[in-house]
């Protein structure tokens, strides 16, 4: 039992340190309010205009931002 209960919070602070951020991007919205990209291509694999593509992105990063932390005591404390 003991056992468990140990191999669970190595792991839970594993797994919190490995964290990262992630970030998504799509064009869906911008191709949509764009009027020009309301006619689209009626043959499949002819050319779209760069503005007018679909794209849709992810990323995942675990770089860490380090700050620096001011510990010195204030006058007034």
């Amino acid at each position: 039992m003991r056992l468990s209960i140990t191999a669970c919070l190595f792991s839970a602070l594993l797994l919190a340190g490995c964290a990262g951020t992630s970030d998504y991007r799509d064009t869906n919205a911008a191709v949509d309010a764009n009027p020009l990209c309301a006619s689209r291509p009626d043959r499949p694999g002819e050319p779209v205009a760069r503005d007018c593509e679909r794209r849709s992105e992810g990323s995942v990063s675990t770089q860490r931002e380090s700050r620096q932390i001011d510990f010195r005591k204030d006058r007034d404390d």
